[in-house]
């Protein structure tokens, strides 16, 4: 097994379905893709669909092929609502492997009722590298498993942008094939041979945001809590406490520094991939999911963004710079034990009326570069 996870997402091609067209109008499937993405020529108010092929490549993996696709909208067609999203993706693996990514925001008219959440159904390998802050680079087991991760909040308005509301989590390791790497072995993790939890909780929300794809100004915070029980059918009794902060800042029309506070807290008996997690696509940028993992987590991040750059009006950038940590408890966090990761990234404008960019971005930490193509920034 390669040291490095490296994945790389490349658009291969781009196919949009806008509004109909009478029959002697309807232009060619290449002009009426150049004039969705390209002119974006529709009205702001109007709902948007994308979806694109992907390709990707990892040496857990060896090469996977999938699809993107972006639904955008306005509650009521009505502008002056918060912009809605439903984000989906899936892939097959050239190994078997096999997924479905489901992630949504949604806004009800006037922004009184509000929906986050995100669904993954896979199979595909998890590298263990122990639990702690202090892990070598040596990566101990490939844990191979059927997974299912549905995490729901269903949150109401209680004046301007706080919201309260019910907060929902299911996650689920079952059929688990466990292929050790250590020649001296290592410590089996609770929950290695699969189990099942379901967690409720409260979460508090305030929210101002009005694109959450792209935030130009405004502020978003959740706190909250959920509790894994089995009095309600949890195979382990745990509970996650959560704080996540993040405010964008505009520095003129074209540049915005964005920033985000993380921290999570698990007390109790929770299984090893339900520990707190550094690492990923959007927050550590350049670490692999779980790349270290323990029952505290704390991180924050940076980023500055040209959007777009001042000569040209689809192409922007951005930098970024993330540190975090984690620890048994909160006593246990250590400067000493902090770990950086940083990287630059490119956005082209593909949604002009509604101010939504993709993004690619290259991320450097102590374990090498990582890769990341999505729609949408990172936070």
């Amino acid at each position: 097994m390669n040291k490095y996870a490296l994945v790389l997402k490349v658009l291969l091609g781009w196919l949009l379905l806008h509004q109909p067209l009478a029959a002697q109008e309807k232009p060619g499937l290449i002009k009426r893709a150049f004039n969705a993405v390209i002119n974006d020529t529709s009205s702001i108010e109007r709902p948007k669909f994308i979806a694109y092929p992907t390709v990707a490549y990892a040496p857990e993996t060896k090469w996977e092929f999938g699809a993107s696709a972006l639904y955008v909208y306005y509650a009521n067609r009505d502008t002056l609502n918060r912009l809605s999203e439903i984000n989906a993706f899936t892939f097959v693996t050239l190994e078997s492997q096999n997924g479905l990514w489901l992630d949504h925001a949604l806004y009800s008219d006037q922004s009184k009722r509000f929906f986050l959440g995100k669904l993954r159904f896979q199979r595909f390998p998890l590298i263990y590298y122990g639990i702690g802050p202090r892990v070598s680079g040596e990566e101990l087991a490939i844990i191979d498993a059927g997974s299912i991760a549905i995490r729901e909040r269903v949150l109401r308005k209680i004046t301007g942008g706080l919201y309260l509301g019910l907060e929902m989590d299911y996650q689920r390791l079952s059929n688990v094939s466990v292929e050790t790497l250590s020649g001296s072995g290592f410590d089996r993790p609770r929950g290695l041979g699969g189990y099942s939890n379901f967690g409720l909780g409260l979460g508090l929300v305030y929210d101002n945001r009005h694109n959450v794809l792209n935030v130009r100004e405004g502020f978003f915070g959740e706190t909250g809590f959920l509790r894994y029980d089995e009095s309600w059918g949890s195979d382990f009794n745990f509970t996650n406490y959560f704080l996540d902060a993040r405010y964008y800042l505009p520095v003129n029309d074209n540049q915005v520094f964005a920033s985000q506070l993380f921290f999570s807290n698990v007390e109790g008996e929770a299984p090893f991939n339900q520990l707190a997690l550094l690492g990923g696509e959007t927050l550590m940028r350049g670490y692999y999911t779980g790349r270290y993992r323990d029952n505290t987590y704390l991180a924050g991040q940076v980023e500055y963004r040209f959007l777009p750059l001042s000569f040209s009006k689809r192409w922007g950038a951005a930098a970024f710079f993330g540190a975090g940590t984690v620890g048994n408890n909160l006593g246990d966090l250590q400067l000493e034990n902090v770990k950086i990761a940083g990287g630059v990234g490119v956005r082209f404008l593909i949604f002009k009326s509604k101010d939504i960019y993709t993004r690619f971005d290259i991320a450097f930490s102590e374990d090498g570069p990582g890769f990341y193509f999505f729609v949408g920034e990172a936070f």
